[in-house]
């Protein structure tokens, strides 16, 4: 966002194709007037957008995130995805929360092949919402890299986090009474606490000594001087690369990312060269990864 210009929101919307989708479109039909910042992607059923497709639409950039999906009970699969749809979104509300970004970036609503005029009355109210918030992160005090550092560890967690969902998380009773008492309720924050809040911050601060120690292995200077030697010559790039790793003893992506810059050579370049060859570590010594 340029200096001076009023904040766009960035919104990705997930759309049920047989509802909300259609919805959509009759909104455009019909003339309705809503802001356009919303960008649609369109899935069979609301309750094929997992917990991943959330987050990394988060960590892409993307100021907030919208479902749309067929009313409760109205679902046109047997299986009533949409209350799939339902407590993923409580869930991950609370994992918004729990990183410090505000949940109301996150927004879930039912909307009927004929409800043209509710689609437009909702993005007429939730795009001024997330305007007020402001940018992602940045509206809720967070730095560039401590929001990325928090997406990403969250995002590698979800499958576990999925398994706890399926195993501890389950509402028997599909009815939005149900869903509604279960995930506002103290036993669900007591849940989360302990089989997912608790575990996710020992996961992040693990990372985040990792990441310290992984920095501290770099020094630039050196990779720089190596570089230079080679008069940045992209031929050299193998060259370069094994020089690095006998000063550093590893190759960290962030020292990958400056060789790429260097050297003018794509990224999917490099990594497709330390991948194949043997000689590489991409994991300093003693990883398991």
């Amino acid at each position: 966002m340029a200096a001076g210009q009023p904040f766009e929101p960035r919104i990705l919307g997930f759309l049920c194709n047989w509802c909300c989708y259609a919805g959509a479109d009759l909104a455009g039909v019909s003339r309705f007037q809503y802001p356009p910042n919303i960008r649609v992607i369109r899935v069979m059923c609301s309750g094929r957008v997992d917990l991943a497709h959330i987050f990394r639409a988060f960590s892409t950039g993307q100021d907030a995130v919208f479902i749309g999906g067929c009313h409760l009970n109205d679902c046109h699969y047997v299986t009533h995805g949409n209350f799939d749809a339902l407590a993923s979104v409580y869930v991950s509300k609370k994992l918004l929360e729990h990183i410090g970004l505000n949940p109301e970036r996150l927004r879930l609503e039912w909307v009927s092949a004929g409800e043209g005029i509710r689609f437009a009355s909702i993005m007429n109210e939730f795009v001024p919402g997330i305007e007020k918030l402001g940018p992602l992160g940045r509206g809720e005090g967070l730095d560039e890299k401590e929001l990325k550092f928090k997406l990403e560890a969250v995002t590698k967690f979800i499958p576990y986090i999925k398994l706890v969902q399926s195993e501890r998380l389950r509402v028997s009773e599909r009815t939005e009474e149900a869903y509604t008492k279960f995930y506002t309720s103290e036993e669900f924050n007591r849940l989360f606490d302990e089989l997912i809040g608790d575990k996710l911050a020992l996961y992040s601060s693990v990372s985040v000594r990792d990441r310290d120690t992984q920095k501290e292995a770099v020094d630039r200077e050196k990779i720089d001087k190596i570089i230079n030697k080679h008069k940045g010559e992209a031929r050299s790039l193998i060259q370069v690369l094994l020089e690095i790793q006998h000063e550093n003893h590893w190759l960290p992506q962030d020292v990958l990312d400056r060789v790429s810059k260097k050297l003018d050579v794509p990224l999917s370049r490099i990594r497709q060269i330390v991948t194949f060859h043997e000689t590489f570590r991409l994991n300093p010594e003693g990883s398991d990864e």
